[in-house]
């Protein structure tokens, strides 16, 4: 990137927030602290009306305005694909805000970028998985949560409670939402069970937000995300599998914490994080005649295990023992 381009790109990050800290800038780019200063000193010097505090950052002041109206080809399509993952993978209230935001997006595009998305959204599609068919009609959530977080006033949830089987009534405050293997989640503080808990948003059957402020300070989402889902104790499994296998795995392989996967010959690799190797282990035998694993020992031995159980039981039904 050239110096006039990166240089309009500062100043559009600079606008995108309150305060934008130097080593920001410095990480986005891949320039050194130097080189951000000089920028912005030539920014300041084109007229930008830049204000600067050591240790806090650097931060426009309030009116002024330069609309980011110029859009590469690349941008342009990235807008339309999170369009797309919006419009399928959020509540109709939420897709409904994207999309208004969109039009206003594409109100400024050149004519040729808006060719290109009027060309390129047959080609691009998102679709939800069988697993997500609804029988209830779809609530809007997301965005009543996201209010009571930005006014930190407590939700009221009718919930579906999976495991205990039940319909329970829950008071929480709202950390925040994450998407994960084809359904959101809402991280809160349940008042109930006086704990921060994972509630499904598809096992939420009312919504209601109240008048109640809570005064609790919350750790952000992140934290709470890494210490539930990277933390867990979760060990790497590889296996390899015959490639004329690899299509039957479809999305199954997800939910045995599909990390990556490489070619290897005829076959493909696939690496896994899982915190449960003995249902790996009975997962991997669906598919066991066509594929091998590479790590660890204490998996081949558990599949061993259960291969020979099942063949005992299998030769006791026969009326034979095997020899």
């Amino acid at each position: 990137m050239n110096r006039i381009d990166r240089l309009s790109a500062i100043l559009i990050q600079l606008q995108s927030r309150r305060i934008t800290k130097a080593q920001d800038v410095a990480d986005r780019f891949n320039i050194s602290l130097r080189t951000v200063y000089r920028d912005i000193k030539a920014l300041e010097e084109a007229g930008i009306p830049i204000i600067g505090e050591a240790g806090i950052g650097y931060s426009i002041m309030d009116g002024y305005r330069l609309p980011p109206v110029m859009f590469t080809r690349e941008e342009a399509i990235a807008f339309l694909t999170a369009e797309k993952m919006v419009e399928r993978l959020t509540d109709a209230a939420n897709s409904a805000n994207y999309r208004s935001a969109m039009y206003k997006i594409k109100a400024v595009l050149r004519s040729t970028e808006k060719d290109l998305l009027e060309n390129m959204d047959t080609h691009i599609e998102v679709l939800k998985g069988k697993h997500k068919a609804d029988e209830k009609p779809q609530l809007d959530l997301i965005q009543p949560i996201l209010k009571s977080i930005t006014a930190g006033v407590v939700v009221s949830l009718k919930y579906f409670s999976n495991y205990r089987q039940q319909q329970t009534q829950r008071m929480v405050e709202p950390v925040g939402v994450f998407y994960l293997e084809g359904y959101w989640h809402l991280i809160a503080f349940c008042r109930m069970r006086n704990d921060y808990r994972d509630f499904r948003l598809d096992r939420v059957l009312a919504i209601t937000l109240t008048d109640d402020v809570f005064k609790q300070k919350h750790p952000p989402l992140k934290e709470h995300l890494q210490k539930t889902y990277q933390n867990n104790n979760l060990q790497e499994v590889i296996i390899r599998v015959d490639k004329r296998a690899v299509p039957y795995l479809t999305e199954q392989k997800y939910y045995s914490g599909y990390v990556s996967e490489r070619q290897v010959g005829d076959e493909v690799e696939m690496i896994f994080l899982t915190g449960a190797l003995e249902g790996f282990a009975r997962w991997y035998m669906m598919y066991g005649d066509m594929a091998t694993i590479i790590k660890p020992d204490e998996l081949i031995e558990r599949v061993k295990a259960i291969t020979c159980k099942t063949a005992e039981k299998l030769s006791i039904s026969d009326g034979f023992l095997l020899t």
